[in-house]
């Protein structure tokens, strides 16, 4: 079975996706700074922080999937840089990463918040949205990283 790196398995969401990845037999390497939070989880812990390229090199290797699902959720924090570090150089980080190590297959994990906002439909990816419309630095910064992401897959990251 492929070996799937998750960043945020330690989270509510990443938890989730490497408890599926789980029981359909995958592998699960669980990139975190706090290994003892993989409750429950058939998963190798990784130590690393997305904010260290260093780190996120030694987690991808040997992988062929990553499932990044990691992000700086706080919708306020005394220094914004920290979010914007988090999810958007993290962001950029682990793709580089995963591209230097030849990784499969990315799944990116965006947030609700990047949906533009309707005239009363449903919004989808297509819906325009813009960084104006992004409220706050949570939301801000989850675009900024998912245009990083965009630019990433339009380059070839598959």
């Amino acid at each position: 079975m492929p070996l799937a790196l998750v960043t945020g398995a330690t989270g509510f969401l990443g938890w989730h996706v490497a408890r599926v990845l789980n029981e359909h037999g995958y592998q699960v390497r669980a990139l975190c700074r706090q290994p003892g939070r993989l409750r429950e989880l058939d998963a190798e812990p990784v130590a690393g922080d997305l904010r260290d390229p260093a780190s996120l090199r030694v987690a991808v290797q040997g992988c062929q999937l990553l499932f990044h699902v990691a992000a700086d959720y706080r919708l306020w924090a005394r220094n914004p840089a920290e979010i914007y570090d988090s999810n958007v150089k993290g962001t950029r980080n682990i793709l580089d990463a995963a591209e230097q190590a030849g990784i499969q297959r990315v799944v990116y994990t965006s947030t609700v918040g990047c949906i533009g906002v309707t005239n009363g439909s449903v919004g989808d990816e297509e819906t325009p949205v813009s960084e104006n419309d992004m409220a706050g630095h949570y939301k801000r910064s989850k675009w900024q990283a998912e245009q990083v992401a965009l630019e990433k897959a339009r380059n070839g990251l598959p």
